[in-house]
């Protein structure tokens, strides 16, 4: 089911026309489709003119008695759409304005869109027929610059499409009002609360149909751009949303966001990497009882902490095994999420035997555990029966983290190592960049800055993240700060306090 709706005001000599191009696209392009139409208090023949159409189209009215404006009216009509699906993840809603803007024409191709994978489908006004006032076009033509959101050029259109469960999501854990802006800023702000969810954004070009509006605009150019300006801490909370989804995907994205068609290869493929070795392998430096703890942010939004321990020695299939673990808490608005990294690796060799992945994300939990053996060769995700090669020195994102503290590092050199223990993910290159101060938890330190990258992999170690991180330039390596772009903005980690270890499980440095 395709749920259009239409919030309406003073609308009496178009919306009959609107409403009926919308049957005329819905019968050349066959959808169930249902009319969702709020009449917000209109004073001309607008409830008269909907009154008839509503006799011959599969359409319902809302009706306000005092007007409340066009961002509770959308808000009230998105709310309705998913009070009636039974299918989320099927149904969805398209947002319409009834003046004739927008062209419904376009409704065709954002459904195909839907259709083919997206989640929200956004019509970008890229062309203008017929002429406003100077000052509205250059309104029109700033206030998407002031409220930016990911991905789009255009985030004040208000004509978009998406599935109902992405707007399941951004209500959770919500209470009314959802949107908190008016007019053009209600229309990003709504684009911001739901592009988190969606796994895929996809735009299409429309044009603005000014040529066929049948009265002058309400935009008061002057007045939006000011309020545009003011909405911006508003569209930039509700994208903070997407910082915290970093902290959940990112770190761990070089093993999640793979296809999962590798976990089922069969024996006959398994064949170690020999081409991954690196200098001989050394012991576990790190104190038992390291704790790191690091603050993140967005820009200059507070999104979470981050903590990294060396938790203690476990034996692993009979091999001594250093415990790692790496715990995010983030949240942002009514998002929020818990996330639980931890890694076993090899005391004496430094090989990842072991890796787990705990996620609780929006009051649902997932887990992954991977058992990983260096000896034969493969590894196995938990409740799969089929093997996968691996490299001959493996490591997990966790493991990564703490590894890259005990090579050797020379200011302008470049490393490429294979030992990522899914191979399709290789090379890890690490490009030593230069020698400075920074200051975290409390004090300035001495830090070499290197760029980790693997090409072929995501999240804040791809190509496009240009990440850079802090090690104290010392014996202990310690990361003051690890920092990644992405679309929506640059996220950094910065160290914010260390606790005293407990005792070495190995023959390395002691913290002083």
């Amino acid at each position: 089911m395709i749920y259009v709706c239409v919030p309406v005001h003073n609308e009496a000599r178009t919306a009959g026309l609107v409403l009926w191009k919308v049957r005329q696209v819905f019968t050349a392009f066959p959808r169930e489709y249902e009319l969702l139409v709020l009449d917000d208090a209109s004073t001309d023949h607008t409830r008269e003119v909907l009154a008839s159409y509503a006799k011959v189209l599969p359409m319902t009215i809302v009706t306000h008695r005092e007007r409340r404006g066009y961002a509770r009216s959308l808000e009230e009509l998105l709310r309705l759409a998913l009070q009636r699906t039974d299918r989320p993840k099927r149904d969805c809603a398209i947002t319409l304005h009834a003046d004739f803007v927008h062209s419904p024409e376009s409704m065709e191709e954002m459904v195909k869109h839907l259709e083919s994978g997206a989640d929200l489908v956004v019509a970008e006004l890229v062309e203008q027929r017929g002429r406003v006032s100077r000052a509205q076009g250059l309104a029109r033509r700033w206030t998407p610059r002031l409220l930016r959101v990911a991905g789009l050029r255009d985030t004040v259109s208000g004509f978009l499409a998406l599935r109902l469960i992405v707007l399941r999501q951004a209500l959770r854990r919500d209470t009314p009002p959802f949107l908190q802006t008016e007019g053009w800023c209600a229309s990003a702000e709504l684009v911001a609360r739901l592009a988190p969810h969606a796994r895929r954004l996809d735009t299409v070009p429309a044009a603005a149909r000014y040529d066929l509006v049948q009265r002058p605009s309400r935009v008061k150019p002057w007045r939006q751009l000011l309020e545009a300006w003011r909405a911006r801490s508003v569209i930039r909370a509700a994208r903070t949303v997407v910082a915290v989804l970093f902290m959940a995907v990112g770190l761990h994205a070089q093993s999640d966001s793979a296809s999962r068609t590798d976990s089922t290869r069969t024996d006959a493929t398994k064949v170690a990497d020999t081409t991954a070795r690196t200098a001989a392998p050394v012991g576990v430096p790190f104190a038992v009882g390291e704790r790191l703890v690091y603050g993140a942010r967005y820009g200059p939004f507070s999104v979470g902490t981050a903590t990294m321990e060396v938790a203690g020695i476990d034996t692993v299939r009979g091999v001594e095994a250093v415990h790692f673990v790496f715990l995010i808490d983030g949240g942002a608005l009514w998002y929020h999420i818990h996330q639980n990294l931890e890694s076993w690796v090899g005391r004496h060799d430094f090989r990842s035997r072991r890796f787990l992945n705990q996620t609780e994300e929006k009051g649902k939990t997932w887990e992954r555990k991977f058992e990983i053996y260096p000896d034969s060769g493969f590894y196995r995700e938990a409740g799969r029966d089929t093997t996968v090669a691996t490299v001959t020195d493996p490591l997990d994102d966790a493991a990564f983290l703490y590894w890259i503290r005990t090579v050797p590092l020379e200011v302008g050199k470049r490393y490429e190592y294979r030992r990522y223990f899914r191979p399709e993910r290789n090379p890890v290159i690490v490009e030593v960049l230069k020698r400075e101060r920074v200051g975290v938890a409390g004090k300035k330190w001495d830090a070499i800055v290197v760029r980790p990258r693997i090409p072929n992999g995501g999240g804040i170690f791809a190509e496009k993240a240009d990440a850079r991180m802090w090690l104290s330039d010392d014996s202990l390596r310690i990361m003051l700060a690890l920092q990644s772009k992405f679309s929506f903005g640059q996220v950094t980690l910065k160290l914010k306090e260390i606790d005293s270890a407990k005792q070495n499980p190995a023959s390395g440095p002691e913290h002083p």
